[in-house]
């Protein structure tokens, strides 16, 4: 059960922190924060919650590869009214968290309230923590010249979240990736899709439609075990309240548990200019002396050895191609597979007539999003059972 102020968040050197994620990630999200030995983990719609210490804030926002942002919670209320919002967020002891010349943006949404407008609850947030800090500063105008404390609201059925975003910049920009191609995959997705093709290093992993290369170097980044935030900033490394010593050791300690070895990760694509723009991508990874990328095309893939896992994302539809064009790479990439039975194959695709034209039903789907377009990954690992 959530307490419902800053004060009674804190459970020793406790805190209560959210990872907003892509629909579909959930899960994916809770595993990697047991993995961590978070506690209370739990999941809901599109968010993961956990307790933990600010040292345990700065290793997610570090080390999470699924989870778009962690969320330092404030406060969890009900409200139906201006005024009710106006006073629990006004309750919120402001004085012990942003400093005078902080910067505090609102940012938000509302689901199925009765507080539907968005930016009207953005001003009566940002009045009521204005008027609470007021009472500590004596200033009716503040400069918001220093560090950015950014505040995040979710009103979810009346129930309303008040939250300190730590990130800052969302975390699936990793910073390797200022180059990209038209549609690029998000790089909390292809983790995600890498983790449930379950590939951590071992055997031979392909993506034929690489395009900008997300999908390898995340794929490069698991293997090694490199925290995928290692080289980036996050908010939180600027706040008063935020001992940098958290965010040093929790730097070491990354470094530390990375792995060295032999891998054996190929990434192609028929565009040239994107094969070029992956390799430049890769580089700003710290991963291109681990993948092979080449100039090919899928529809004429192929490989000696008898097994391992392809995870793409190949054009469709709605990205680049028309549907007519899509569906006649499936039908093709579909028919190279086939020479090729040891391997298994992970593809995110929108077309609902993927199986039809690849030539066979998927051993599982699972529904992802690609941003705002709805997807399923298609999974056919029968033939891992033969390894």
């Amino acid at each position: 059960m959530m307490k419902t102020s800053a004060s009674s968040e804190r459970r020793g050197s406790d805190f209560i922190f959210c990872i907003p994620c892509l629909f579909g990630l959930e899960g994916l999200v809770a595993d990697e924060l047991r993995h961590m030995d978070m506690q209370d983990v739990r999941a809901e719609d599109g968010r993961v919650f956990f307790s933990g210490s600010l040292y345990d804030c700065a290793r997610a926002n570090l080390g999470l590869r699924c989870g778009e942002r962690v969320l330092l919670v404030l406060s969890e209320f009900e409200a139906r009214s201006f005024d009710e919002l106006f006073e629990a967020v006004k309750a919120i002891p402001w004085e012990n968290i942003l400093p005078k010349d902080a910067a505090f943006p609102v940012a938000g949404y509302s689901l199925d309230s009765a507080l539907f407008s968005v930016p009207d609850c953005q001003r009566i947030i940002k009045k009521a923590a204005v008027e609470r800090l007021k009472t500590r500063w004596h200033l009716e105008r503040f400069p918001e010249a220093g560090a950015e404390y950014r505040i995040r609201f979710a009103i979810r059925k009346d129930r309303v979240q008040i939250a300190l975003d730590t990130s800052g910049t969302p975390l699936h920009k990793r910073g390797y990736r200022p180059a990209h191609t038209e549609a690029a995959l998000r790089e909390t997705l292809a983790a995600a899709m890498v983790k449930l093709a379950r590939y951590r290093g071992k055997g031979d992993f392909c993506d034929p439609f690489c395009g900008s290369g997300t999908i390898a170097i995340e794929a490069a980044l698991a293997a090694v075990n490199r925290a995928p935030g290692i080289y980036r900033s996050f908010s939180a490394e600027h706040w008063a309240f935020f001992d940098p010593a958290h965010w040093q050791r929790a730097r070491s300690e990354a470094v530390v548990a990375e792995y060295r070895g032999d891998y054996h990760i190929f990434a192609s694509d028929l565009d040239p200019r994107a094969v070029q723009i992956a390799q430049e991508n890769a580089v700003r990874a710290g991963v291109d002396h681990l993948i092979d990328f080449r100039v090919a095309d899928a529809t004429s893939f192929s490989r000696e050895t008898e097994r391992g896992v392809i995870v793409t994302n190949p054009p469709y539809g709605e990205r680049l191609l028309d549907l007519q064009q899509a569906e006649e790479i499936y039908r093709k990439f579909g028919a190279a597979l086939d020479r090729i039975p040891g391997w298994s194959l992970y593809l995110l695709s929108s077309d609902s007539e993927f199986e039809r034209c690849f030539g066979k039903p998927a051993d599982k789907r699972r529904k992802l999003y690609n941003g705002m377009i709805k997807c399923d990954l298609y999974m056919y690992f029968k033939n891992e059972a033969k390894k």
